[in-house]
């Protein structure tokens, strides 16, 4: 019976050795593929020993920085934005959040003045994960894509995810045109002037400076 016992034991300690190395291959793995993008947070999680008395097992678990820009210019824009940034307390945590802008229509100037703002992020999704949930946040709330650029109740970018860089189909970061957008600038450098830009080596403040002249945004009074 001490025999079994004490081979039991072996074995779970052995499976918990071999947890652990799994762990540990898999952060390195990530790191060296997708790098650790500056200001994102290491977060270690304890979970149950496999058996009593062991030492417990220590996942780390990463998390991104992402800034998001929100636009609504159909119906309440203001509680389609608070709507749409209420939502991503499903995603992640919320850290902050600009003022309301009200911005000039750029490309498709014959429509509704828009309603801006910037949000703060901090997320264990990856970026594809994180675009599937906005588009769903965005599909529920009722966007209709019926024109490029049209009217809409809420439009929802991903600006910059950490340091990374991303061009898939579908999918590219940092978004491609936010250097170009006054709209898009202004709440941003409220909350985060100093994020850089990962390919432009520049800082959302030094991006809001280089503007030309241009493009009205006003912000509202909180």
């Amino acid at each position: 019976m001490k025999g079994a016992v004490y081979l039991w034991k072996t074995r779970v300690v052995g499976l918990e050795v071999r947890i652990q190395r799994l762990v540990l291959a898999l952060e390195v793995l990530f790191r060296a593929q997708r790098g650790t993008p500056t200001g994102t947070r290491i977060q270690s999680y304890r979970v149950p020993s496999l058996r009593s008395g062991c030492k417990n097992l220590q996942l780390r678990i990463v998390k991104k920085t992402v800034y998001l820009s929100l636009g609504s210019n159909l119906g309440d824009r203001a509680a389609n934005l608070r709507a749409a940034i209420a939502a991503f307390a499903k995603l992640g945590e919320v850290r902050a959040v600009s003022s309301f802008y009200e911005t000039e229509p750029v490309e498709m100037a014959r429509q509704p003045w828009f309603l801006n703002c910037a949000v703060e992020l901090e997320t264990e999704l990856m970026p594809r994960q994180l675009l599937a949930a906005l588009l769903d946040i965005e599909r529920k709330m009722g966007r209709q894509r019926r024109l490029p650029k049209g009217p809409r109740i809420i439009d929802i970018d991903i600006l910059l995810f950490g340091n990374s860089i991303v061009e898939t189909r579908g999918l590219t970061i940092p978004h491609p045109a936010m250097h170009e957008r006054r709209f898009v600038l202004e709440p941003l450098a409220e909350i985060a002037p100093e994020a850089r830009h990962p390919a432009l080596k520049k800082s959302v403040s030094e991006l809001k400076n280089a503007l030309p002249p241009g493009g009205s945004v006003k912000r509202l009074a909180d």
